[in-house]
């Protein structure tokens, strides 16, 4: 084994702690290769290490799927490596919570019409509420996850930073920590490159050190979405018109969770010009379409509002027409914009307009002086016209 690479990660999540060696801290094992490393590398360092796994759901085929997290396989390779590191494992039966908490939100954003984010808001309420309950039962004095994000302490108190590998930054996904949440939470790997990590695992002689990552949405069987929606709110399958925006009818659908803003293929309406979905109408369960062009925005309405800026709060930090970086997709790069009031309303006006912006996802906002460090986000509630 490598000891000098070894003690390298060993003291980088000993820094990312930040507490005498001894402490006890709970690490959050998803069964990952992540989650894995990070209680790995702390009992390592010399923390009082105890593993806890959710149970979160357990549903036929998702249990067998490659790449998911929480349920059967992972439990088990979970509570294998808790005792190939020598630490307590725990594991909580979660399942109603998620059920009620993730699983049943999901679908009823897409009965509203919007496209939801399921991964932010089980880290809201599961993870980073109730497991963080649990962690303090346990007498912890933190609790460790496996996310690639990075905390660190500044004058006012603890900040979010974005990973210092930009392919693996989660900060998008975990906008809605709160401050409290922050101050408790810790993340080993948030400086280490996934290569890095993978490298640990294999030095550390881990069995998961070549498990594939988890992939898209762990309680969707072979990513389709549809499938769970149908299931548990059937009424999303009824039939409506699709709608063209100077109001004719192209055609008809199976059902509006079946379409999301800035869809293309799969309309099966053809006028000559491509079209794509701008709008979903789910009381009238109308899709509505229209040209690329329709989809542009020029602000977004935001609701559920996490505030991690040096301002006392959003509101504040909106009275002053601030600056910031936004990013209204996991997968898009943070663009200029300025968080504004709208009358009531908290609103981020983008620099230049933005194309294909959905109700429902999380627009998340950086520092633009400093561009890793997360002020805050919220839910996107609607979209401003161009």
């Amino acid at each position: 084994m490598n000891a000098a690479f070894t003690d390298i990660a060993v003291d980088a999540a000993r820094r990312a702690v930040g507490l005498p060696l001894g402490t006890r801290v709970v690490a959050a094992m998803s069964g990952g290769v992540d989650s894995t490393v990070a209680a790995a590398l702390l009992a390592r360092a010399g923390y009082d290490v105890v593993g806890v796994t959710l149970q979160l759901y357990d549903h036929g085929a998702a249990i067998q799927k490659k790449g998911a997290c929480c349920a059967g396989q992972d439990i088990h390779d979970a509570r294998n490596a808790a005792d190939a590191i020598g630490i307590p494992h725990y594991v909580l039966d979660y399942e109603s919570r998620f059920r009620d908490q993730v699983i049943e939100d999901f679908a009823d954003a897409y009965l509203r019409g919007e496209t939801p984010v399921p991964c932010i808001r089980c880290n809201q309420t599961v993870k980073f509420r109730d497991l963080l309950d649990v962690a303090k039962d346990l007498d912890a004095a933190a609790m460790a996850t496996g996310h690639y994000v990075r905390r660190e302490v500044g004058a006012t108190g603890p900040q979010l930073h974005r990973a210092a590998d930009p392919a693996r930054d989660q900060s998008y996904f975990l906008f809605a920590t709160t401050a409290d949440q922050l101050a408790y939470l810790r993340f080993p790997l948030g400086g280490m490159p996934k290569p890095e990590v993978r490298r640990a695992a294999a030095e550390l002689g881990l069995a998961i050190a070549d498990k594939p990552d988890s992939q898209d949405i762990c309680f969707v069987p072979e990513g389709r979405y549809t499938t769970v929606i149908d299931r548990i709110r059937p009424q999303g399958a009824i039939p409506g018109d699709i709608v063209h925006l100077d109001g004719r009818v192209l055609g008809r659908h199976e059902g509006v969770t079946r379409y999301t803003i800035g869809q293309r293929r799969g309309l099966n309406v053809a006028v000559g010009d491509p079209l794509y979905v701008v709008k979903i109408d789910a009381v009238a369960k109308q899709v509505i379409v229209g040209p690329r062009e329709a989809l542009l925005t020029s602000g977004i309405i935001l609701k559920e509002i996490n505030w991690l800026g040096n301002h006392l709060n959003v509101n504040h930090a909106a009275s002053e027409d601030l600056a910031v970086l936004a990013r209204v997709r996991s997968t898009a790069e943070p663009v200029a914009a300025r968080l504004s009031r709208q009358d009531l309303d908290i609103a981020v006006i983008f620099e230049s307009p933005e194309h294909g912006v959905s109700p429902g996802q999380a627009c998340v906002l950086y520092d633009p002086e400093h561009p890793d460090r997360l002020l805050g986000g919220g839910f996107i509630d609607r979209t401003l016209s161009v």
